[in-house]
């Protein structure tokens, strides 16, 4: 039986798997391996030994990141083990060098352990410029974050997280915009209590939500202060209300963010919404409602997926790879608060921008322009480079956790534009 289009991909002959490692120096020469390796290696050593910043000069540790995974949550397919999560874990690797030329190594590790994680990344410190994690379950990926961000003097990121909540937070930026809403009046219903959805509350606070303006559901109901089984993180988010049900929540509300499973937005429940309802149907590959059945029962509804052939797909590709490009090039000790807002305010003010010609082509000659149906940029943009990781590295420079702080940022954006036009 002929394997799949997927599977071929993977296994095409000659180099299975889709990353490798490329050497960036010569070494055709006797000379050239005595620089490369003995005795000519013993002098980046000594100067690094003398002062630890020069491991940016010297070796490819400034553009190298960890995409570390135990494979607790893969997808939407669950614990899948480690070993099955090699694929997803190169893939993030071919995206990373794809649209931002950030160098990748992916470590798959076999433990459920969560001290084992944060000690084995831990003691890889040295190896790179930062650390993406990616697809470990909850709660325990909310400890192995906070632990490492406590331990490590690099960028430590979720991109479960962290990624899905930027994105989302730019959209609802825009959206909210479109629609006449300020964030201090506005309803929201988070439904789902995971990593993504934890992470998009938090933002979605930090935006200007009020906390009494934003209640979330388990698969059990809504997070209300009379519940007796909810964990720390869940807590958080208790709220007093008489609301229970899905439906109750939605009553009024003006805007649904949805990481949860496929269908559990009824029609009737999007009717109940407040006028020009925002919907973030974002459950993969099937999401709580489908785009068509919202526009049949709402014209007025503004809506986004994670799905790629319906507008506003909630990409993190427009995220972590620009992201890290910022941070790695200030060589920023973390990835903070800040330097997340304005990756997403970045990608809001982008996507009221003209749209260039060559995105429409990347998109075989589909026009975009801002509106209802266009929130934010797509991931074949050329400029979303530019503008995020423009913004992530000024944000760390700023804060003042830019171990080289960037101060010509017109220089900057130049450069990234350059890069922008090499990677195409």
């Amino acid at each position: 039986m002929k394997p799949s289009p997927a599977l071929e991909y993977h296994q095409r002959p000659g180099r299975p798997g889709k990353t490798a490692i490329q050497v960036t120096k010569p070494c055709s020469t006797a000379a050239e391996l005595s620089l490369a390796y003995t005795p000519g290696v013993a002098e980046p050593v000594r100067a690094i030994a003398a002062n630890p910043q020069e491991a940016a000069l010297y070796t490819n540790r400034s553009n190298l990141v960890g995409v570390v995974s135990n494979g607790s949550a893969v997808l939407g397919l669950g614990n899948q083990g480690a070993l099955a999560s090699k694929p997803v874990m190169e893939g993030k690797a071919v995206l990373f060098k794809r649209f931002a030329d950030v160098d990748v190594f992916d470590i798959e590790l076999n433990t459920s352990d969560p001290e084992e994680i944060i000690r084995t990344v831990e003691l890889m410190e040295p190896t790179f410029g930062g650390i993406n994690l990616e697809d470990i379950k909850a709660p325990e990926c909310f400890y192995i974050e906070q632990e490492l961000k406590r331990r490590c003097s690099i960028p430590i990121f979720h991109d479960d997280q962290h990624g899905t909540a930027i994105i989302t937070a730019a959209g609802i930026i825009n959206a909210l915009q479109l629609t006449g809403r300020s964030f201090a009046g506005t309803r929201v219903v988070v439904n789902g209590a995971g990593a993504a959805a934890v992470a998009c509350s938090d933002i979605l606070l930090s935006l200007g939500i009020t906390s009494g303006n934003l209640l979330m559901l388990d698969s059990k109901g809504v997070l209300h202060t009379g519940r007796e089984d909810l964990n720390a993180i869940k807590q958080r988010f208790a709220r007093e209300t008489p609301a229970r049900t899905l439906a109750d929540a939605l009553t009024d509300a003006d805007v649904f963010v949805g990481v949860s499973v496929a269908g559990v937005l009824t029609t009737d429940m999007l009717n109940s919404m407040a006028a020009s309802p925002i919907v973030f149907a974002m459950a993969n590959p099937d999401p709580e409602i489908t785009y068509p059945a919202a526009k049949a029962a709402r014209s007025d509804v503004v809506m986004a997926t994670g799905r790629s052939d319906y507008p506003n797909q909630i990409n993190n590709v427009l995220g972590f790879p620009f992201i890290f490009r910022g941070a790695l090039d200030v060589q920023a000790s973390a990835i903070s608060e800040g330097m997340k807002l304005a990756a997403a305010h970045a990608l809001a003010e982008l996507a009221r921008e003209p749209v260039p010609a060559e995105v429409a082509a990347a998109y075989d000659g589909q026009e975009f322009r801002y509106g209802p149906e266009y929130l934010v940029p797509k991931p074949f943009d050329p400029r979303v480079m530019e503008w995020v990781s423009t913004a992530v590295a000024r944000a760390a420079t700023e804060e003042g956790i830019a171990r080289v702080p960037m101060h010509d940022w017109d220089a900057y954006r130049d450069s990234l534009r350059k890069l922008s036009r090499q990677l195409r």
